[in-house]
């Protein structure tokens, strides 16, 4: 690369973390850079949730426009934020190495693992004496909210959003018992407390844990260099994913999780649509040889459908309107 490729990216810490790391990569690899920051109509209105914004490419649209606009080469994005379909004129250029998919809860009070059933590092499948009857916890995902109402239906949830430091802060400053966080989000910056435990019986948001690199179609050197950085087996995960949900037509407000994961030549998929309510829920896993690649996807979400998940997604529509 002859040019100063310009990275555009949100000015959250975790964003900037992420631009930066992007820009070490590709300084290993001969490309100069700068960082160029521009705040998203995501991180604007950190009071509204956003199953009520309900727009899809919140965090992501203003960097696009940026983008098509030549005020920036390449944009660098959470993997889970960005729509199913990219916008016109607009590439994938490199999907990073993923971090942890998990979701994690940050509690505040020393008892709050146990009450929930997590003994001697397991999570309990028969509950018993360790449910919680009356729980507060917090969160703006419509997703994480629905799977906990699904375990623990007799819990309350608050809305909470804004920018891993804003919600840690509010989390302490609050009458909640705790809140769910994206695990890589937290570990990225060294914020995950000590009071935190992976939900691993909870499903994540598709590409949750991964890094898209974007470019403009046609953009071939620059495409190029940002290719040196794209890692294989998550790039086939996260798609995997993302074909799941785009085929369910899920957005911000509907509860979709899909996992995928690589071992030898096996490709292993879960996914899940929940109602709102967590009252109801459908759930698929399936294993194929790595060979079916992200089309896993499109053939789990088909068949989901058929299982029942169509129903709840169209309740979900319906009370929206």
């Amino acid at each position: 690369m002859t040019k100063v490729v310009r990275i555009g990216t949100r000015d959250s810490q975790l964003a900037v973390w992420q631009a930066t790391w992007v820009q070490e990569l590709l300084k290993e690899k001969g490309v100069a850079t700068e960082l160029v920051y521009i705040k998203s109509e995501g991180d604007i209105d950190l009071v509204t949730p956003l199953y009520e914004i309900g727009v899809q490419g919140i965090f992501t649209k203003t960097l696009d426009a940026a983008l098509l606009s030549n005020k920036i080469d390449i944009a660098v994005h959470s993997m889970k934020d960005v729509p199913t379909q990219l916008a016109k004129g607009i590439q994938e250029a490199a999907v990073l190495k993923r971090a942890s998919y998990k979701d994690i809860l940050v509690y505040k009070e020393d008892h709050i693992p146990e009450a929930l059933g997590y003994v001697n590092g397991e999570w309990r499948t028969d509950h018993g004496p360790w449910t919680m009857d009356y729980g507060l916890f917090a969160t703006s995902s419509v997703r994480r909210k629905a799977q906990w109402l699904n375990r623990y239906p007799d819990h309350q949830f608050d809305n909470l959003r804004g920018n891993v430091n804003t919600r840690l802060r509010k989390l302490e400053e609050s009458h909640w018992q705790g809140a769910i966080f994206a695990a890589a989000g937290l570990e990225r910056i060294d914020l995950r407390p000590e009071k935190a435990i992976d939900l691993d019986w909870m499903l994540p948001a598709p590409a949750q844990g991964a890094v898209m690199v974007v470019c403009r179609e046609g953009e071939t050197e620059i495409f190029n260099s940002c290719q040196q950085l794209h890692h294989h087996e998550t790039a086939i995960c996260a798609h995997a994913e993302r074909n799941f949900l785009r085929q369910l037509m899920g957005g911000c407000a509907t509860p979709i999780s899909a996992l995928a994961q690589i071992e030898g030549d096996t490709l292993f998929f879960k996914g899940n649509v929940v109602s709102l309510d967590g009252s109801q829920k459908v759930d698929i896993s399936t294993t194929v040889s790595v060979s079916v690649g992200a089309a896993i996807g499109t053939e789990a979400g088909q068949e989901i459908l058929a299982m029942g998940a169509e129903e709840i997604i169209q309740e979900i529509r319906n009370a929206g309107k």
